[in-house]
């Protein structure tokens, strides 16, 4: 037997949770370096999946299948597309990040509080979400899926409510009760969301008599399974809403603010550029492959619900007060670009979406990431509270100013190429809403310059004029991504050759081609 590579990249991160839960108590610093140690070897088994896996060669590779629990056809079945590789990548790639962020997040609080934070269990908490997300990205049985779909939740909840932002100004516990309120709400949504596709699951299992994806849509594809127009709508509702809610789009987006809010900056990074991922690939992989019918269907509402979380996500952002909410409001607009891309039906729209999620993904990840540090040192979120750091910080201004211009989408980043193809993609066969969409891109300029204008620029404040420039840990973990958002923006071409093949099979899984052009270009 072959070397199960899509299972010891999803089980080193799992095993790694485990293992930093056990340090003890007295051995913090251990338990930050076993975590750190364990994402980076992570990361080397997801650049041997990026190097093993051939574009253009068969739709799903490097898979694995076993018996599982026979008597209900489930299961455990693992492959990975161009579009799973990529997003694998992405996650091994923020890891190691996020924890060198959060190194000392979860340390105790000062002498005499009441509340202790345990540093293992947060970091055991981080592997244990990139262990889930990781095997929803490589899952193929749909009840696989389902399982770590809803599990992630479990270290989130944790994650958001037990290791919130210590800068809070209305006291310890004030803080703790917004904390308890933002995770039962991210909780809340998305279990009604993971319930509701529990039905569509059990329903597909009913129609189909197995859970295997590719067999559900190889037989779909040669007519041997024929699901009533009904019938698949209504699984397809079940299936989109739980992956809507993940996304998240408007209007089912409102716990991400409060969860943003409360986290620290190393988890609202993780909730935005890993967790919600998850949605948005996934409407790709089943949405579009087991309800090709529906997803056409249905094209035309998604869009209209993208576009407004385009425009009221960038609208929101405008007139926010505190950093992270701002940030979250962006996301939100980002998300419905990439839905908006997945749903134009064009294969410049799917690869501009699929490339949107790599590129959101760095992109939030050094915004929000200096945020966090700038937060950390002046021990407020309030934009308010800032004034003229880029005449004490100039190293931290900058990486700022390069993450909010990644943000707004300007030539030369990384998200700018996703958002043109994305836009393109959309105008080529729905204009109307390419032409509406263009004004988050106005909006998000507005946002993001206003946000530098007011914490970067003017008079230095006195609670900033002591404000120290980023260190060294800090600087070793925005470079990256900062060279990251460079490169991609200059030459995307790695990531799409991974992508576009990935992206011309499911163009063929709902019988799609691009439109043509109505107007010949002169001979």
């Amino acid at each position: 037997m072959s070397f199960p590579l899509l299972t010891a990249t999803a089980a080193l991160p799992a095993v790694g949770a485990v293992a930093t839960a056990a340090v003890p108590a007295a051995r913090r610093t251990a338990a930050k370096w076993l975590a750190l140690l364990v994402s980076l070897a992570t990361l080397a088994l997801a650049i041997t999946v990026l190097v093993r896996f051939d574009p253009n060669g068969a739709r799903y590779q490097l898979t694995e299948s076993h018996a599982w629990i026979k008597d209900f056809g489930v299961r455990y079945e693992l492959g990975v597309d161009g579009i799973a590789v990529a997003l694998i990548a992405l996650t091994a790639v923020l890891i190691p990040f996020i924890i060198l962020a959060g190194w000392n997040d979860a340390d105790p609080l000062e002498t005499g509080s009441r509340r202790w934070r345990p540093t293992q269990g947060f970091f055991a908490l981080i592997l244990a979400v990139e262990a889930m997300v990781l095997i929803s990205f490589e899952s193929t049985d749909v009840f696989l899926f389902y399982i770590f779909f809803e599990a992630m939740l479990i270290p989130m909840y944790f994650l958001i409510g037990g290791f919130g932002d210590r800068a809070h100004a209305q006291g310890e516990e004030a803080a703790s009760t917004q904390r308890s309120y933002a995770a039962v709400k991210f909780l809340l949504y998305n279990l009604v969301g993971g319930l509701i596709m529990l039905a569509a699951v059990i329903g597909l299992y009913v129609v189909a008599g197995n859970f295997s994806l590719q067999e559900i849509a190889q037989a779909r594809a040669n007519g041997s399974l024929h699901m009533a127009t009904s019938t698949e709508r209504w699984l397809f509702l079940g299936f989109f809403f739980a992956f809507a809610v993940k996304a998240p789009l408007w209007p089912l987006h409102t716990w991400l603010p409060n969860a943003m809010q409360e986290s620290t900056a190393p988890v609202a990074v993780l909730i935005t550029a890993v967790v919600d991922k998850v949605g948005t690939f996934a409407m790709l992989r089943f949405c579009l492959q087991l309800f090709p019918e529906a997803s056409k269907w249905a094209t035309p509402v998604i869009l209209v619900l993208a576009l407004i979380s385009i425009v009221y996500g960038a609208l929101l952002a405008v007139g926010q007060r505190d950093i992270k909410r701002l940030v979250a409001y962006a996301s939100i607009s980002h998300f419905g670009f990439i839905i908006m891309g997945i749903f134009a039906m064009t294969s410049q729209g799917q690869s501009g979406a699929t490339l949107y999620m790599v590129n959101h993904g760095i992109s939030t990840a050094a915004l929000m990431l200096v945020a966090g540090f700038l937060i950390s040192r002046r021990g407020s979120r309030l934009i308010a509270d800032y004034g003229g750091v880029q005449k004490v910080a100039p190293v931290l201004a900058g990486t700022f100013l390069i993450g909010g211009l990644a943000t707004l989408s300007l030539p030369g980043l990384a998200p700018f190429v996703s958002e043109f193809l994305v836009l393109v993609g959309t105008f080529t066969r729905y204009p109307a809403i390419g032409i509406i969409a263009t004004f988050g891109i106005v909006l998000a300029a507005l946002y993001t310059l206003v946000l530098y204008q007011r914490t970067m620029t003017g008079p230095v404040k006195p609670e900033v004029s002591a404000m120290p420039d980023l260190r060294v840990r800090e600087l070793v973990v925005i470079a990256p991504l900062i060279v990251l958002l460079i490169f991609l923006g200059v030459y995307p071409k790695p990531v799409t050759d991974i992508v576009n093949p990935a992206v011309k099979q499911t163009m063929s899984d709902v019988h799609k081609t691009d439109p043509k052009p109505s107007v010949e270009a002169a001979k």
